[in-house]
């Protein structure tokens, strides 16, 4: 792993270079996780040779609506939350990151989001890319971040490892979505972080359709009294894919609010895994959580595992969680075909069905509707095209 030492730090010559080379220096007497951990259980981290990768600066565009200025910081270290690492793979990122920072000034409605996008290219290619959103008191913002691989090199292995932090002020309103489109050898393994001030509102959601093996880590922390998180994800995956969610709903204020849903697939020998965490602090009372993780296995080779759990410190709170994993009802599939819609047909109807409890809560707008021809274009895999005019 010479390519990540803290050697390969001091080469970059950034203006933080002592916040970077500490990170490094701290991920090179790190041991890499294993499945043995239980944050990492069910995982393929095991699988991983960071040896095939080395470290490149991500290529990223930031589509901004007019009168907001982004700023990538240089003069400063780019952290919201102090020296917070969830993992050695957020260390990695804090060493070799690409920061892009957003900050909305205070009572400013960012009517149009903020489209990010990172470019994901070369074989062996290892990417960092950190955003960072600032959302001052009263404000309102939508960012949608994608991680998208040209077609052109779509057989190219490469690493992404990206961290997000988000901070709602009081009172402010931000809608996040991260869509990952990367290339099907392509690793991902992210940690997202957000923290809820004061009656604040923050909507963390993910679509992961692409990848080889794909994981994000969320931890959604409420610390101000009043504020809510909701959290929603759709994933899919085919093939030899797994993708992996690690959630955490933090309630660390009384009177604060957090609801998550996320619905999967998995089909061929496709796996994913969702494990969840409500923690309600000791202060925290007059708190409603709530979480829910559902999942279609479509083949006989594919399995998905859900394990959600609850941390509850004091009385006078309200939560609920609940998991399930099994095949399409087959109600509404004999329905579908009794009324001479083909059986492959009914099947893309009834997880369209499915996954649009989620698309609905999605901050997609206009890429919606390319959401829902992904899903069906992944189903239509190993199925006969449907006929002109048929129902797709």
């Amino acid at each position: 792993m010479s390519a990540f030492s803290p050697d390969a730090v001091r080469e970059t010559g950034e203006s933080w270079s002592a916040m970077r080379l500490a990170a490094a220096e701290r991920f090179a007497i790190a041991p890499l996780p294993t499945p043995d951990e239980e944050i990492w259980r069910y995982s393929r981290i095991d699988q991983l040779d960071l040896d095939k990768f080395s470290p490149t600066t991500c290529r990223t565009e930031v589509e901004l609506p007019d009168g907001l200025a982004e700023t990538v910081l240089l003069d400063e270290e780019p952290e919201l939350f102090g020296d917070e690492t969830p993992d050695v793979f957020a260390e990695l990122n804090r060493a070799f990151m690409t920061p892009t920072f957003i900050g909305v000034p205070a009572g400013t409605t960012v009517s149009d989001p903020i489209i990010v996008t990172h470019h994901i290219s070369g074989d062996g290619a290892a990417v960092f890319p950190r955003l960072i959103i600032d959302s001052g008191p009263n404000s309102e913002v939508t960012v949608v971040e994608r991680f998208v691989a040209p077609a052109e090199s779509s057989a190219d292995n490469a690493l992404v490892v990206p961290v997000l932090q988000v901070r709602a002020q009081q009172s402010a309103r931000v809608r996040y979505l991260a869509v990952n489109e990367v290339g099907p050898n392509t690793w991902q393994i992210g940690n997202q972080q957000a923290r809820g001030e004061r009656d604040s509102n923050t909507l963390l959601a993910t679509v992961t359709l692409g990848g080889d093996y794909v994981r994000a880590r969320t931890g959604a922390r409420l610390t101000g009294q009043g504020a809510s998180t909701q959290q929603v994800a759709l994933y899919f995956a085919g093939g030899s894919q797994m993708h992996d969610f690690r959630t955490t709903q933090d309630h660390d204020a009384p009177n604060t609010s957090s609801d998550l849903l996320f619905k999967g697939a998995v089909q061929d020998q496709a796996a994913s895994v969702y494990t969840g965490l409500i923690k309600i602090r000791e202060h925290a009372t007059g708190t409603t959580a709530y979480q829910t993780n559902r999942n279609l296995t479509l083949s006989e080779g594919a399995w998905a595992e859900s394990v959600p759990n609850l941390d509850i410190e004091t009385n006078e709170v309200k939560c609920s969680h609940a998991s399930t994993i099994g095949p399409i009802d087959e109600e509404q599939r004999f329905y579908l075909e009794s009324r001479g819609v083909r059986p492959e047909v009914a099947e893309r109807l009834v997880v369209l069905g499915f996954f649009e409890e989620v698309i609905a809560q999605l901050p997609a707008g206009p890429i919606a509707d390319d959401l829902r021809t992904r899903v069906a274009s992944k189903l239509n895999l190993g199925h006969s095209q449907p006929a002109e005019g048929e129902l797709v």
